[in-house]
């Protein structure tokens, strides 16, 4: 192997992380307003105008302490709730102390949808320094899907980059629009708290049942390097303060409600979805290694062991491919895949559904309501707003 080949593996490896460099000042402070301000009213909000009941904040907390200097974070955290309001997302975060809300760098990341939070310059510039990812629904748009660029952007944060990993500044959701990366600074960004609303869709059920879980999540739990922790939540009573069905004034919340939420302790990952990412492991090395040695990765990095030539003799070298890349039909859509993905998603909302009857005060689940199938009768609904033919529930898709 030439030196030139030598300097260039040295250079992947992980041993040698590059040093962390930081967003601007600028970038840094109109981050710490945003979220510090949105914390604030949403505070202001929840304890002056309303009764809040949390469940496992304390140890919620305990978790972000632990994480609070990133170069000391060993995985990514992946909190996921049940979604009822268009205030779920900042208003649950108004729980959190003050001296949470002005370090965005220990905050969470989000998707929220492209033609609502991106759909301008200042929409834009507001929601990607309140730390949230354009996210295009199919419904509304020709880019959604399961494979669009937000979900790449979110396994990343989630990930250890690695040092071979190219840097971006901007990316594309259509072709056309420029967001601004947070991958821009990989390691500053490593291991980051990324939260997601699996119904993808307000849905206010009389006795707060759950849709079923699109695929996504999934995607976040399989394929983030390495495995994130994994936080379920449980959120009931701010569907009150923004009802569907409210009438005038319908932009203002409603106050005097009793807002719930349950924070879930860190999932066991092997004990709820060791097996399926054993499948998925074993589906990936199938795929990329096509026969040779066994992939593994590195960072952000698969690397595939392939052979190549170097000074005429036979040496194995690398083939690099991005973590939150699936280039194999079989990945993104073969039967296998979709088995899996279907499976960790059902386990998921399962987790949710048990904080769910901790409360002890719903009634139980209706099973049908986990199966994608049963909301077909929906697909035809007309509007972003109606009443659900299934179960009758308020449905938002704004």
């Amino acid at each position: 192997m030439s030196e030139q080949q030598s300097s260039e593996l040295r250079e992947m490896s992980p041993s040698r992380p590059p040093a962390a460099q930081m967003p601007s000042l600028s970038m840094r402070a109109k981050s710490s307003m945003i979220m510090g301000l949105t914390g604030l009213i949403s505070r202001c909000f929840l304890h002056g105008f309303n009764t809040v009941e949390v469940h496992g904040l304390a140890q919620f907390r305990e978790l972000l302490d632990s994480r609070a200097d990133p170069k000391k974070r060993e995985r990514g955290l992946l909190t996921v709730s049940n979604h009822v309001s268009v205030l779920d997302d900042p208003m649950v975060w108004g729980l959190l102390p003050l001296s949470y809300a002005f370090n965005p760098n220990n905050l969470r990341w989000t998707l929220g949808a492209h033609d609502i939070c991106f759909k301008n310059k200042l929409f834009a510039s507001f929601f990607t320094h309140g730390q949230v990812l354009p996210c295009h629904r199919s419904k509304h748009s020709t880019h959604g899907g399961l494979f669009q660029p937000c979900m790449t952007q979110a396994i990343r944060l989630l990930s250890n980059p690695s040092p071979a990993a190219p840097s971006e500044t901007h990316y594309s959701t259509t072709g056309t629009d420029s967001i601004l990366s947070p991958l821009t600074h990989p390691y500053y960004r490593r291991y980051s708290w990324v939260h997601v609303f699996p119904e993808g869709l307000v849905h206010q059920h009389p006795d707060v049942d759950l849709r079923y879980f699109k695929w996504g999540v999934a995607r976040l739990i399989l394929e983030s390097e390495p495995r994130p922790d994994i936080v379920p939540m449980f959120i009931d009573g701010t569907q009150k303060c923004m009802a569907e069905d409210r009438g005038f004034p319908k932009f203002l919340p409603r106050v005097g409600k009793t807002v719930r939420v349950t924070f879930g302790g860190v999932l066991d990952y092997d004990e709820v979805f060791g097996d399926l990412k054993s499948r998925w492991d074993e589906l990936v090395r199938r795929e990329r290694g096509k026969g040779q040695n066994k992939t593994r990765t590195v960072g952000w990095l698969w690397k595939t062991p392939v052979v190549g030539q170097v000074e005429g003799g036979v040496v194995q070298t690398e083939e690099q491919q991005q973590v939150g890349e699936l280039h194999s039909e079989q990945l993104r859509h073969g039967k296998e895949a979709t088995e899996i993905r279907i499976e960790v998603a059902r386990r998921m909302r399962e987790e949710i559904l048990k904080l769910r009857r901790e409360r002890g005060v719903y009634k139980e689940s209706d099973e049908s309501f986990g199966r994608a199938e049963t909301w077909r009768v929906d697909k035809g609904e007309e509007g972003k707003k109606y009443r659900s033919r299934v179960d009758g529930s308020q449905i938002n898709q704004d």
